[in-house]
């Protein structure tokens, strides 16, 4: 492995087990409200990502953001990984990490749905497949909830419709992120003022280490995009799409033995299925990746 491989892999492995440890951080605050989480996070994302763009001295990159187009996209991105973020939070506030996890695994699938319909990119007869068998496992998962897995389902379009987005956006990851916390951040303050001034509201909490923890949200948010972006670049197309994986497992794996959220044979099987339909859909674009690379150039 190449110094450059091996730090791509280290990066995106940082990201992950930040992602997937965010469960943890999030029911620590569980005295405080998901939309006043949620505004803190937007809030301290901007300071963190000015940092990152000050020590990077890439303020050209956040100037060529400045055009139009570019601004009207990220506003658009923004507002889906705002809803995106409120839902997460909701979700671990309400013991339904498990859920939440769920619609991690599945996004990889949404995004190839999304790529067929609407940039006519062809499905195999395998990725089909591996789509039928995700969707089998949804319902299954559905008749084990007693109720269809709605957070899942919306966890799953917002960040793979932000995705699209972004991938429509050929901006510097970082601009891009200080562009959507700060289109965001005037209505966290707002909102986060308004929450205060209802009885019993505080902007911190009870002070002291709350403050901290809440001004934590910021690098929690900016660290591990920034380190993904770095990391996707530098590694292969297939090591990228088995490592997306680390971040919902681990969520899974606190919702059963950290947090104890009910899982039985009927939450089993119904993973069986989604961990089945990943794994088929992974080896698939293993071996295209294979097949690509062995054609001359």
């Amino acid at each position: 492995m190449t110094a450059n491989l091996r730090f791509g892999f280290i990066c995106l492995l940082g990201a992950y087990m930040i992602w997937g440890g965010l469960p943890i951080y999030f029911r620590s605050m569980a005295h405080f409200s998901p939309a006043e989480l949620l505004a803190h996070r937007i809030i301290w994302s901007v300071p963190t990502g000015l940092i990152f763009i000050l020590l990077a001295r890439n303020w050209h990159q956040l100037a060529a953001v400045m055009t139009a187009r570019r601004i009207a996209c990220l506003s658009a991105s923004a507002v889906l990984i705002g809803a995106n973020w409120m839902i997460y939070i909701w979700a671990v506030s309400e013991a339904r990490v498990m859920e939440a996890s769920l619609g991690y695994y599945v996004t990889p699938l949404f995004n190839v749905i999304i790529g067929a319909i609407l940039f006519s990119d062809p499905l195999s007869r395998i990725q089909w497949g591996a789509v039928l068998i995700a969707a089998i496992g949804v319902a299954m998962m559905t008749a084990a909830l007693g109720y269809v897995p709605w957070v899942a389902l919306i966890l799953s379009m917002t960040f793979g419709f932000y995705g699209v987005i972004r991938k429509q956006v050929q901006v510097d990851s970082r601009a891009g992120f200080l562009v959507e916390a700060s289109v965001l951040a005037p209505f966290a303050l707002g909102g986060l003022f308004w929450l205060a001034a209802q009885p019993g509201g505080t902007v911190f909490g009870e002070g002291g280490w709350d403050i901290a923890w809440l001004m934590l949200a910021g690098p929690i948010t900016a660290v591990p995009l920034i380190l993904f972006a770095l990391g996707a670049k530098r590694v292969r197309l297939s090591t990228l799409g088995m490592m997306q994986y680390i971040a919902p497992t681990i969520q899974f794996l606190i919702s059963v033995v950290v947090f104890a959220e009910p899982f039985d044979l009927p939450h089993a099987v119904a993973f069986a299925f989604i961990w089945s339909a990943l794994i088929i859909f992974t080896l698939d674009n293993v071996v295209r990746e294979r097949r690509l690379l062995s054609q001359p150039a």
